[in-house]
């Protein structure tokens, strides 16, 4: 490859961002949450209750090899972006299928 065609790009860790801060800090929680609720992306998460709201670390991830019919790895690389992730909810719904079916026999 020659050199010509690299790309160096860092980023500068001291260049300011576009938030005005002093702005923020002057508006209220109110005036915060007012504006969270005119705002279409915002407007569904005001009202939730957040109180009991627990952090979930997901389980690791392991990298695989699996083989799976065409046809299977099509339906989920059809909706986009995002196939194993997909691939994995479906699993795990079955594991918790199977084990609520074990704990019910036993």
């Amino acid at each position: 490859m020659k050199k010509t065609s690299i790309t160096s790009v860092s980023a500068d860790k001291h260049r300011p961002g576009k938030t005005d801060w002093p702005r923020v800090e002057q508006r209220t929680d109110a005036e915060i949450e007012q504006a969270m609720r005119e705002d279409a992306d915002w407007a569904d998460l005001v009202d939730i209750d957040w109180s009991e709201a627990e952090v979930v670390v997901p389980p690791r991830k392991k990298a695989i090899s699996i083989r799976i019919d065409e046809d299977v790895l099509s339906f989920f690389k059809r909706p986009g972006s995002g196939y194993q992730k997909r691939i994995n909810a479906v699993l795990r719904g079955y594991v918790r299928h199977r084990l609520r079916e074990v704990k019910k026999r036993a």
